[in-house]
């Protein structure tokens, strides 16, 4: 408890300062567009008051916090979804697995939690769209729904199942985890905006760039390597691998994110503008390391 509320303290002291750094270049040098940045800090103090409450109260209150942002991030992307009346029955659905994938978590039953969206909600979701309903727009609608779950509800879930996989190191992977997926976002769009020039996708998002992805895989396995030894139970291999598993999957996060939000949002440019400031822009990130960490934890360690 003492190793543990120490890194919170350093964390909370840390977002201060950079925090206030962000106030005063802000001011400094108003041309610049640092509103990415901003959104980023507001996902960090919420990230920690999560942690917060799972170290110092109890699991549980981190598992509903979870699963209320998991919610809101699914809400948002349905929201980009130009749908008829018959496909609203299947956000129903979509809304009523989300307690359900989180109860599979508090009960411990990774078997069902790793199956219950990929295998069986992909079975029964087509089931409200068939009854009555046609077969028009059946694949498009259908396969929206699914990419939402998987995304925003299985790949974010995985961010609750570490405290109950491992009780003792659970919430200190999830810090790590979050501190190295959110600093790679930040450094990739500072970079980006001061010397990003070639964009991986400029047509979704400009604020992707070659340049940007370089730096912020530079900077995230360097400080992987500076604080998984207070962090995580990992050695020194897979500390620095970890940093680079965490670049490399956020980067393709924020990306398959970016492009899915322009192709559900074409011809519809303010609301994807609107949208790059919303929850689902704050967690894109973290629906790809989420999975790829937790799996890779697993799979070489006895504690998960």
């Amino acid at each position: 408890m003492n190793r543990s509320l120490f890194t919170m303290v350093l964390i909370f002291a840390v977002l201060s300062v950079i925090h206030l750094l962000y106030y005063v270049m802000g001011r400094i040098q108003p041309d610049k567009d640092y509103t990415g940045i901003g959104f980023r800090i507001k996902t960090w103090w919420g990230m920690l008051f999560v942690f917060c409450l799972a170290t110092l109260f109890n699991p549980v209150v981190s598992l509903f916090s979870l699963m209320v942002l998991a919610f809101f991030a699914l809400k948002e992307y349905f929201s980009m979804m130009k749908s008829r009346k018959s496909e609203r029955r299947l956000f129903l659905w979509a809304y009523l697995s989300i307690p359900l994938q989180f109860y599979w978590i508090y009960i411990g039953w990774y078997g069902m939690f790793i199956v219950f969206i990929p295998i069986y909600v992909f079975l029964f979701l087509p089931l409200p769209r068939l009854i009555n309903k046609g077969t028009v727009g059946f694949l498009r609608s259908v396969s929206r729904v699914q990419w939402g779950l998987m995304l925003m509800v299985f790949g974010l879930s995985h961010l609750a199942y570490f405290q109950f996989a491992a009780p003792q190191y659970g919430a200190g992977l999830v810090l790590f985890l979050v501190v190295l997926t959110q600093l790679g976002d930040a450094v990739h769009y500072l970079a980006s905006i001061y010397f990003g020039k070639r964009k991986v996708v400029p047509t979704a998002n400009p604020n992707l760039t070659w340049e940007g992805f370089a730096c912020a895989f530079l900077v995230t396995t360097g400080a992987s390597y500076l604080v998984y030894p207070y962090l995580t139970p990992l050695d020194l291999t897979f500390g620095i691998v970890s940093g680079m598993l965490i670049s490399l999957s956020g980067f393709f996060g924020s990306l398959t994110v970016s492009v899915l939000k322009r192709d559900l949002l074409i011809g519809d440019d303010d609301k994807f503008v609107a949208l790059n400031k919303s929850y689902l822009s704050r967690v894109d990130s973290l629906t790809y390391t989420s999975p790829v960490f937790f799996h890779v934890i697993r799979y070489f360690f006895d504690f998960m």
